[in-house]
């Protein structure tokens, strides 16, 4: 017994220690090639946001193939509670943060449980027609959003009375996506993850063992609210201004391809996906066109040349690559 606990435990010590040092690479590359540009750092608290909205998205959409288009709206949710709580009823941002998660997931669970027996186009349609009318609520909504002009002077999160700078902010924002990407990588190769999955190829199959797919398909879906709230309450504290229209539905779409850009066997290819986002989008030196066509574009060009994303491409060349080595040794 006491062998085999050691035996397991070897192999969950190298496991976090890797995604530890992930975690710390991908910050590292990402604060260098940011550096003291302002701009770049708004593009960084741009593609963390994104990033923890397809974070959120992950959970529902990749593992128990749910599409609910409604994640727009608990960004919002996430945003407002911020701003709300902190301009006009004086308190801390960070009770925006924790409210807003849980005002997401309590609206995700009425709206799972409402569309439970609907699935593929019908779902997405009801969630996408929800999601139009979150927002043209928020524009009429003026005692509590302030409107179709929002709430602007929204103070930056202190911690213990100390109020980070801008290039703290942004390391802050990259540390806690990777927590996130973490939390819901090793949440997909736990037994409620692989539960999760299965239902989603063979619902009759896990239900026969116990488990109820819906239950889990809720769960799901709620708790992904929760974390696409984040992102909007991280998007306030880079702009500290929120409208209506800062989450619109191309937040939703721009999500859903953000996984299948970087690869949808991992977490990871969220938050990579994002970056590549902002980064095509956004920032291409020389490029004067649309920056939405030409990610259709290299969306299109993955999906030919790497239907596992960027990194079960690079999965892929490094398996290739390393028996080369051994028979070089040989």
């Amino acid at each position: 017994m006491a062998v085999s606990a050691i035996a397991t435990t070897k192999p969950a010590a190298r496991t976090v220690l890797g995604e530890l040092g992930v975690c710390l690479a991908v910050v590292a590359v990402v604060l260098l090639w940011m550096g003291p540009s302002l701009y770049r750092q708004d593009l960084v608290f741009l593609a963390a946001t994104y990033a923890l909205v397809a974070l959120g998205m992950y959970l529902p959409f990749v593992l128990a193939g749910s599409l609910s288009m409604a994640y727009s709206a608990y960004a919002a949710i996430g945003a407002y509670a911020v701003a709300y709580l902190s301009v006009k009823q004086g308190l801390s941002p960070w009770w925006g943060w924790l409210v807003g998660m849980v005002i997401a997931a309590a609206v995700a669970l009425v709206l799972a449980v409402a569309t439970r027996k609907l699935s593929g186009f019908y779902l997405a349609a009801v969630t996408l027609l929800f999601a139009i009318a979150f927002e043209h609520w928020l524009g009429d909504a003026t005692t509590i959003t302030g409107g179709a002009s929002g709430i602007s002077g929204i103070p930056v999160p202190a911690l213990f009375g100390w109020d980070p700078p801008r290039y703290a902010q942004v390391v802050a924002a990259i540390a806690f996506v990777c927590v996130v990407a973490v939390f819901i990588d090793r949440l997909r190769r736990s037994a409620w993850g692989l539960a999760l999955s299965a239902a989603r190829e063979n619902a009759s199959a896990v239900q026969s063992t116990g488990i109820s797919p819906t239950h889990l398909t809720v769960v799901a879906l709620a708790s992904g609210a929760a974390i696409a709230s984040t992102g909007g309450a991280l998007f306030t504290a880079s702009v500290q201004a929120v409208t209506p229209e800062t989450f619109g539905l191309d937040l939703v779409f721009l999500a859903i391809f953000m996984p299948i850009i970087g690869g949808r066997r991992s977490a990871w290819g969220a938050p990579l996906g994002a970056l590549i986002v902002v980064g095509v989008s956004l920032n291409m030196p020389g490029y004067q066109g649309s920056g939405e066509l030409l990610l259709a574009v290299v969306v299109l060009v993955i999906l030919l040349l790497a239907p596992g994303g960027v990194i079960g491409w690079t999965q892929r060349a490094f398996e290739r690559l390393v028996p080369s080595r051994n028979q070089d040794r040989r």
